[in-house]
Parts: C-alpha cells; sequence; structure tokens
C-alpha cells in the first residue's frame, strides 16, 4: 500500500506549562474553542488536505486522548485503506524498552508502522498547535522544489524572533543555517514544529541519530542540524495564517479569546470544517436574568447572569446573579449564583460557588496573570482567587 504522504502526529508531551490543566491530562487532548480540543485542529487539517493516514504519538497520560480518538470519524480519518492510528511507545522482545526519549526518537521507534505504507513523504506535526493550514500545498512546494526536508516557518518580529527556532535562507531561497533562540537572529523566519520529508532519506539520518550517545533525539536539535551540516536541501515554506502555540497558560487563553475574531480564525469555513468528538446536548439554553455580550456560548449550556467576551465550552452553566468576564469555561464547569469570575481559566467539572471571585482585570504589572483552576476543583463560597494563582485538581479554596 503505497502512500504519496501520510503523516506522524506528535501529541505525547505532558504540557507542564499549562500546570493545573495538565495535571491528568494530555496536553492535546486539553479543551479549546468552546467545542474543541486541541489536537483537532491538526487532524482536521490533515483530512482536509486530503492526507488519510494518521499516525498518532501518545505517551502522557494516554487513555482519555485515545478515547477521544477512537476510530477517527469525527475527523473522516477512518478510510478502508488508511485511517487514525494510536501508537504509543512499546517494549519489544529483548529490548529494554521506555518512552520516547525526544521527537526523533518516537518516529524512529515506529519506521515499521510508516513502512507498512512505503510514503515518499512523511508530515511531521505537533498536536499542540492551533491553526488552519493546507499541507497539500506545502507538499506540492516540497516536491517542486525537490527539498529533502520542508519546514514550514512563520514570520516573526525580530524582537519575538529571540524566542524561535530561526531558519536563515540563502540566495537560491533554501535554509542555510538554523539558530535555536538567537540572542541577535539574522532572519525572522521561524519555525512552526511541521515538517515534510523525503522518507528515503528521513530514515537513514534517524538510524543513524539512533546510534549517537550524545544526541537529544529531536528534529530541532539533531535532525535538521545534520541534515544541513551534510549539505541536503532543505526549504522553508512560508505560511500567512493564524497560527498559535498554546504551550502556556496566557497563550491558551489568548487564542480562546482570538475565537471571538472570525477576522484572526475562521471557524465558520464550510470548505475547512474543523472536526470534533462532541458530546450529545440539548441546545443552550438562556434564562429571562441573562445577558450575553460578543461570546461563544456552546451547546448544552445554561445562561442565567452575564456573560461578556467569554468562551463557554459544552454544558457550563452560569446562574442567576454570575458574572463571567473575558473567561474561558471548560466542559461542565458551573459558576453559582453571585459569583464572578474574571480573566481566568475554569478546569472541566470545577465549581465555582456563590460569592466568590475568581481573577481580576489585568493591572499593568509583571505580576498580573490569568487565574487558573484544574479540572474538578471546588472554590467555596466567598473564596478569592487572585490574579495569576494556579488551583490544582485536590486543593481546598
Amino acid at each position: 500500500m503505497k502512500k504519496k504522504c501520510i503523516a506522524m502526529l506528535l501529541a505525547g508531551g505532558q504540557g507542564s506549562r499549562l500546570y493545573a490543566l495538565t495535571q491528568n491530562e494530555a496536553k492535546p487532548n486539553v479543551p479549546f474553542g468552546g467545542k474543541y480540543r486541541i489536537i483537532d485542529f491538526p487532524l482536521s487539517n490533515c483530512a482536509n488536505s486530503g492526507i488519510d493516514t494518521v499516525g498518532v504519538l501518545t505517551q502522557y497520560r494516554p487513555r482519555q486522548l485515545n478515547s477521544y480518538i477512537g476510530n477517527g470519524q469525527p475527523w473522516d480519518l477512518d478510510s478502508a485503506d488508511g485511517g487514525v492510528f494510536i501508537l504509543p511507545p512499546y517494549q519489544s522482545a529483548g529490548e529494554k524498552g521506555s518512552w520516547f526519549s525526544g521527537t526523533a526518537n518516537a518516529i524512529y521507534q515506529n519506521i515499521g508502522f510508516i513502512e507498512n505504507y512505503d510514503p515518499e513523504n512523511v508530515l511531521i506535526l505537533s498536536g499542540d498547535h492551533i491553526y488552519k493550514m493546507d499541507y497539500a500545498k506545502m507538499l506540492r512546494e516540497h516536491i517542486e522544489k525537490d527539498a529533502a526536508c520542508t519546514i514550514a516557518v512563520l514570520q516573526v518580529s525580530m524582537e519575538e524572533a529571540t524566542r524561535f527556532g530561526i531558519m536563515n535562507v540563502g540566495e537560491d531561497g533554501y535554509v542555510c543555517e538554523f539558530e535555536e533562540k538567537p540572542k541577535q537572529p539574522k532572519s525572522d523566519l521561524a519555525s512552526m514544529g511541521i515538517y515534510i520529508f523525503n522518507w528515503e532519506k528521513l530514515r537513514a539520518y534517524l538510524t543513524a541519530d539512533e546510534q549517537d550517545p550524545n544526541s537529544s533525539k529531536d528534529f530541532g536539535k539533531n535532525i535538521i542540524p545534520n541534515m544541513l551540516a551534510a549539505g541536503e536541501k532543505l526549504w522553508p515554506y512560508r505560511f500567512d495564517g493564524y497560527w498559535r502555540d498554546v504551550g502556556t497558560i496566557t497563550s491558551l487563553w489568548d487564542a480562546n479569546m482570538d475565537m471571538l475574531s472570525p477576522t484572526l480564525i475562521n471557524l465558520y469555513d464550510p470548505e475547512w470544517p474543523i472536526g470534533a468528538r462532541s458530546p450529545v446536548c440539548p441546545p443552550h439554553f438562556t434564562g429571562e436574568n441573562a445577558e450575553i455580550i460578543h461570546s461563544i456560548v456552546t451547546e448544552g449550556c445554561e445562561v442565567d447572569g452575564h456573560v461578556e467576551n467569554s468562551v463557554l465550552s459544552t454544558a457550563a452553566v452560569v446562574k442567576t446573579g454570575a458574572k463571567v468576564i473575558y473567561s474561558v469555561l471548560m466542559p461542565g464547569a458551573v459558576v453559582e449564583e453571585g459569583a464572578v469570575v474574571e480573566y481566568a481559566i475554569i478546569g472541566e467539572d470545577t465549581v465555582i460557588h456563590s460569592g466568590a471571585h475568581v481573577g481580576m482585570p489585568p493591572d499593568g504589572t509583571d505580576a498580573w496573570g490569568v487565574a487558573t483552576c484544574g479540572p474538578n476543583v471546588e472554590i467555596r463560597s466567598g473564596a478569592q482567587v487572585p490574579a495569576g494563582a494556579m488551583i490544582y485538581t485536590g486543593e481546598e479554596v
């Protein structure tokens, strides 16, 4: 079964910078944008791009993510000659076995899976980015440029460039140098962590890298620099659409707020649908006291309070007299009578009891931050949760 291109989606990260939200959850499975999970975006991009075979490499807290992906039907990835496949770390007879020791090692451990499809090219993706991209366009450019590897890049400001892996290009347009978070960047082309490799070449570099005891087994730190050093043709694919790495609390909150502006990322485009495994819920209900201003309110929600510039996920509840402002309520979150939630992220099935106050508006200082409650937290009546607070599952506040 020969394929022109298959995708390998790296979804095993712990997401430690999301703190309480990933205490018991893999980052790609974190709820996002009202009715989605983060992983919905790369899976939908694959389906919409005509890439029908996707290996999902899981590792940290995989059970919920595996259950969510299932057979891939919500993303139209359940075809007879392709599909979506969960690929956890494994131990063969006579081997010590271990978790994936890096992004490159994760792909190396699944060479057997890839070779089942004898692909000409392999697309490497991350499971923690929010964006819409036509990988078919990237693949065409990769083939036209006869590249061993094509790297998706995003133009950023020179000030921001110090935070990214930066691709410097030569006069011929090909990548000539890669710098990881340079103090004085030479270019504004930031790597998005999305790659298309010629499979034959990538297999050779993965095999050689696996034999190097000093390697970090990482694409950015090892594979890409090794290919550059060997004179391989690396091409930068310039992407000019919306893209967010939601690896921090602030970036996750920002991206959810971006969902309120269809000019940034249009979720209503029938030609590029974003699929999701959504629970069956009744329509959302608004009571006689409800006041909803510029917000996303998903199915199953019950609102009888004030909701402003916020994202309410499936089955969230805002009771009479409660206020939710510039905040994200994840599935099943409840804000009881008279409680106030502002500039905050409230985890799944968390209850903010009556009279409690979570978060506060920005105060212009570096100390301010988004208040965050993990899943299944209870904030007692009258409690005050300051800006930037992080409340973990099991804590009493």
